[in-house]
Parts: C-alpha cells; structure tokens; sequence
C-alpha cells in the first residue's frame, strides 16, 4: 500500500469495528470531539473490505461479534492490510484472558466495557501518538540518510535515493542482487549495506575479487578442497561458500569470472551443493548471493564472454551505480564528508572548501568515481597548510582550465557582459546537477534571482 501523509495525532483515521450499532456510534462520537476521523462498520466482513482498501492509524475493535475469535480475526487483519496500525480490543469483563492474549498478537492494548468514555479517548490518543511518532521517526531517518549518508553511501541525487530505496527493498529477501557500475563507484558499499540489513546480518559476510584470479585459485577459494587435493594440501579446508554458510556472499568483478568456472557456479547456485576439490561428496549451504562488476553483462553474454543462464540467475534485482559525473550534486556533500573524516584523523580544525576549489572539484569528470575523489581530498588536507582550501590546495590536473568535455576555456575579450553572465548561469547549473540551490550559492546570488535570470535568458 502506497505510504500517505500520516495527520497529526489530533485528527488520526479510526476504524471501529462493532456489531452493536449504538455502541458503535457512542465510540465514535467520543473520538470525533477531540478531532479523530472514524469510520465504522458492523462485522468482520466490512473491517476486511476497510482495512483491504482504507487507510487507518488506530482500530477500536469489540472482542466478540457473534463469532468469539472475530476481534482477533481483525487484529490479524490489520496487520496484514495496514502499513502502521495500533489495535485496540473492546471487551466484557468474562473476555479479559482473550484479550490479554490478543496483547500477545500484537495489540496495543484492550479496556473493559462498560467504557469510561474519557479513558477511551486517552487510549486511542496515546495510540495514535505511537503511530505519529513512529512516522516521524521514519521520516527523520530518511532526512539522515540524505544528509549524512546510508551505510557510508552518500548523497541526495535523484540517482542515489533510487538505489537507496532498492537496497532497503531488496535486502529483507533473499533475491540474488547484481551490482553494476564503474570502478570506483562504491559497489562493495551496496553490498555490505544489502547484508546489514538483511535478515542474515548476525551471519557471515564474505567477500571474494575474480578479477585476475585463475580458475583454480577461484574454485579454491570459492569451493575449498580435502587433503591430497593437490601438491601443499595437506589438510582440508572449506570454500568461502561454506564459510559464508547462511550470511552473505559478495563476488565481485564477475563479469571477468573464466568460462569454465561459471558453470560451476551455476550449479552451486542452483542447487546450494558445493563439492571441495578433490572430494566426491557434496556439501549443503544456504548463503545470500551478491554480485558485482564493472562490465556491461549483455555485451559480455551476447559476446559469448559469459553464460546467459547464469547471467539471469545472479540478476535476480539489478541496482547500477551511476558514475560521479552523472550525479554531480552530490560532489559538495562527499567533499565536505571527506574533509570531515579526513581533518579528524589528522586531528586538526575542520577545513572550509571555497565556492571557487568546489566549482573545480564540480566541474572534473572524476574518471576513478568516488574512489578518486576520496584520494584526492585525502591528499589536499594532508598538503594544505592553510585553513581554507582554495583553487591552489587542488591537483593540477583537476584545477587546469578545461570544462568537462576537455575543451579548452577561450579569451573573454570582447565578449558581452550579458552573454558572460548567461553561460556562467548555464554552466554553474550544469555543474550543481540542475540543483538551484546550489548554483546560486555558486553564483553568489539568491535563488530569487537565480530564478529570474533564467526566465530573463530563456535557460532551463
């Protein structure tokens, strides 16, 4: 069900489920004067059409309706249908052991008939401020994971909350995941925040590189031997597939995995059997199966480079990496991070970055990614013997006169003021991601004005 703008506690969505009508209304009358929104119904097939296709913060619920389980049918209802839900049981002083075990199901708590109409009110109030508080939790969160990053991935680009919002999606399941993106764009970040938060992160996470590696070093490590396998075992040793057995598995650079091996791959992750070198007999292991490469799979495959069943058998969900020049709004926030982490390990002030030195870290393509943006700030607070970084703090060639294309920057001379003003608005938003805010901080000017001057030169 689609996420809906949670109201305040005051005015919360209320379903009261009731087969005795005047009761029913009574309880709603009760709720409605402090501002709560209440619909009701009279059995449990109307509560199943509500809560299937409704939206509710708290259910009010009598215990028994004809049926004596009807109340604890709705519970069970409620959890199924509704996102975030508080479940209140209304019930007669006989029920109170069946309530008590409803409390156990999942419900935020029951009260006695006859009801005080003032401690009802208080209960669904306090309900419903539990609701409010774990929406604004979330949402405080989701600001966080923004502004400071998800499990060290960072920043806000329309990009990077995508593949956020993948990884928080797929990591609860057991779905194969394959990462794609160039080197350097933090792939092993995806994968290790993919098992945090999973349900095998008390397990093992183990990583394994088949970039360069040869296919018996690979068949080694993935799937160990017994001894006498070769010359030097002399003992048995378990693959990391064993090792790793019910956590998580992260292989990267599959993409360079030799032919060979990759059909050995696949039947361990067809039938979770391994067979160490040497041995005849197979192996059980249940473990979460990550991947990653810098390579385009469908050339690889279509190239013959790579087995097409095993390609679908590793993409079970896709999340790609976009280079740090596709997402370059987010440049002014993994410098700043980077100053921070770096300027703390060297135990000095935190550095300021000048609109000018950030322009030209904007502006440089940054072929090695994130990686190499990392090195390079690492390298300017360790060098920069000021409490300002500026143009000159920045390797020269990142802060040569060059745009992102590698044209170089012609003389100005006798260029219109207009025109100058023109392209450096049109160029500091290429720069800033299209993101104004920062653009006209760039510029030096307000956002009101920045909005202005578009329209005024017809720039998008």
């Amino acid at each position: 069900m689609p996420a809906q703008t949670r109201r305040a506690a005051a005015s919360a969505q209320v379903l009261i489920v009731d087969d005795e009508v005047d009761h029913a209304e009574v309880m709603a009358e009760a709720l409605r004067k402090p501002g709560h929104v209440c619909t009701i119904v009279n059995g449990l097939e109307g509560a199943e059409e509500e809560l299937r296709h409704g939206n509710f913060d708290v259910i009010v619920t009598d215990l028994v309706m004809g049926d004596e389980t009807a109340g604890l049918r709705v519970l069970e209802l409620s959890k199924q249908f509704q996102t975030d839900v508080e479940t209140i049981m209304v019930t007669a002083h006989g029920d109170v052991p069946t309530a008590k075990a409803a409390l156990q199901g999942g419900a935020y708590d029951f009260i006695e008939k006859p009801l005080d109409l003032e401690v009802f009110r208080n209960l669904v109030n306090r309900a419903a401020e539990a609701v409010l508080l774990r929406h604004q939790n979330a949402s405080l969160q989701g600001k966080l994971d923004a502004a400071f990053g998800f499990e060290g991935i960072i920043g806000e680009s329309p990009a990077i909350r995508q593949v956020i919002a993948t990884i928080k999606q797929v990591a609860p399941s057991s779905i194969p995941v394959l990462v794609r993106g160039e080197s350097g764009t933090g792939k092993e970040l995806v994968a290790a925040a993919i098992h945090k938060h999973s349900r095998r992160h008390t397990q093992r996470y183990v990583t394994f590189n088949a970039a360069g590696q040869s296919e018996t070093l690979i068949e080694d490590q993935l799937f160990g031997h017994v001894r006498g396998a070769f010359t030097g075992a002399e003992r048995d040793r378990e693959g990391v597939f064993e090792y790793a057995d019910g956590g998580t598995r992260f292989l990267d650079e599959i993409g360079d995995m030799p032919l060979t091996m990759q059909s050995k791959l696949l039947r361990v992750l067809e039938t979770g059997e391994v067979v160490r070198l040497g041995a005849n007999e197979a192996r059980q292991t249940d473990v979460r199966f990550v991947s990653a490469t810098n390579r385009r799979m469908k050339e690889i495959v279509a190239d013959g480079q790579f087995r097409e069943d095993l390609y679908f058998r590793i993409k079970g969900a896709e999340i790609v990496l976009p280079p740090l020049r596709e997402r370059r709004e987010d440049i002014p926030r993994l410098v700043q991070h980077f100053v921070g982490r770096f300027c703390a390990e060297a135990d000095r002030p935190h550095l300021a970055v000048t609109d000018a030195a950030m322009m030209r870290l904007i502006a440089y393509d940054w072929p090695g990614n994130v990686r190499e943006l990392l090195n390079v700030v690492q390298r300017v607070v360790v060098m920069c013997g000021d409490e300002t970084v500026d143009v000159r703090h920045i390797p020269e060639e990142i802060r040569a006169d060059e745009g992102s294309d590698g044209s170089s920057i012609g003389s100005l001379a006798g260029v219109g003021l207009d025109k100058l003003e023109k392209e450096a608005i049109r160029q500091t938003l290429a720069m800033a991601g299209g993101n104004r805010e920062q653009a006209a901080h760039m510029l030096g000017i307000g956002e009101r004005t920045l909005y202005r001057k578009l329209k005024e030169y017809g720039l998008k």
